[in-house]
């Protein structure tokens, strides 16, 4: 008898991070009975680091989350590291590549407000609590009146801190997915439509990084939805190609109708002054390149002086 195939998986070791483990787990499970799939729980740099309140963009960047899983996978150590794929950079990462994205859930952002009133409802110079310059310049460009604060933790942590009623928070904003896969969304105050909170590039999917050869990439891509991955590619290409990364407030949503893809991208100043909104469409297999050309039609309308104004 043949020894059964087992896959290491290394995740994060918030609750959020297991539970996207647990579904892509159960989805290898569901497609191949016989794999047995085990799971690593690591601590990374930026978990240390955000611990001790440094805010993101002053510890790395998106890649502080990922090194040391990235590490363990070109060591043999695990097979595959599960990330939210709004937290995976769009460089190449040499040895590694992202073997599938599962099919995604909403790329939405919701509001949580300690009233439990909607985003046109918080009183005139409430304080919202969010570490992201994308969620905070779309906020400003709808409301100037707001105040942005700094806030860090996990999904539950920040829930907690906005609804603290002695807390500095009148609200914050989180991604939808995020609450769904806990089963926590009914403390969502509003869903915030794409008009007002464009989703960050990838936002609701889940990416999963393995070494380009072997068992598990193979076993990872007969698990991967390829409408989802037509959209996050286009909408990672936007961000790429605007030179953006996890500091600037730049956001896009791919949507497929019969095979036909649609991309909105927005990039916005940091205190919400002005703000571009460009869609391309096209055929779904050309991906990358609507996401290339959204990036093209955003510069022309002067998204440059946006981005690079983030960067300062």
């Amino acid at each position: 008898m043949s020894t059964p195939l087992t896959l290491r998986f290394g995740t994060r070791g918030s609750r959020l991070a297991r539970r996207q483990t647990e579904i892509v787990v159960d989805l290898i499970r569901a497609a191949h009975p016989e794999v047995r799939c085990e799971v690593q729980v690591f601590s990374t740099h930026g978990d240390r680091t955000q611990a001790l309140g440094t805010p993101l963009p002053l510890i790395g960047g998106k890649g502080v989350f990922t090194a040391e899983l990235e590490h363990a996978i070109r060591e043999g150590r695990i097979d595959c590291a599960v990330h939210s794929l709004k937290d995976l950079p769009t460089a190449p990462v040499a040895g590694i590549v992202i073997g599938c994205v599962p099919v995604r859930a909403s790329a939405l952002d919701v509001l949580v407000s300690r009233s439990g009133g909607r985003l046109d409802g918080l009183p005139g110079g409430a304080v919202v609590g969010t570490s992201s310059l994308r969620r905070s310049a779309q906020l400003l460009f709808r409301r100037r009146d707001l105040r942005m604060l700094d806030i860090r933790g996990n999904v539950d942590t920040r829930i907690k801190k906005a609804t603290d009623p002695d807390g500095p928070y009148d609200a914050t904003v989180l991604a939808l997915a995020g609450l769904d896969r806990l089963g926590i969304a009914g403390q969502a105050s509003e869903v915030l439509a794409a008009e007002v909170m464009l989703p960050a590039p990838g936002q609701g999917a889940i990416g999963v990084q393995c070494r380009p050869d072997g068992a598990a990439h193979a076993l990872l891509r007969q698990i991967e939805d390829a409408w989802t991955l037509a959209a996050v590619t286009a909408e990672r290409g936007f961000l790429s190609a605007l030179g953006g990364g996890c500091s600037a407030p730049i956001a896009a949503l791919g949507m497929i109708s019969r095979g036909r893809l649609t991309v909105r991208g927005r990039v916005t100043a940091v205190d919400g002054s002005e703000q571009t909104d460009v869609s391309v469409a096209g055929d779904a297999g050309e991906a990358e390149a609507l996401g290339v050309e959204l990036a093209r039609l955003a510069l022309a309308e002067g998204a440059r002086a946006l981005v690079a104004e983030a960067r300062v």
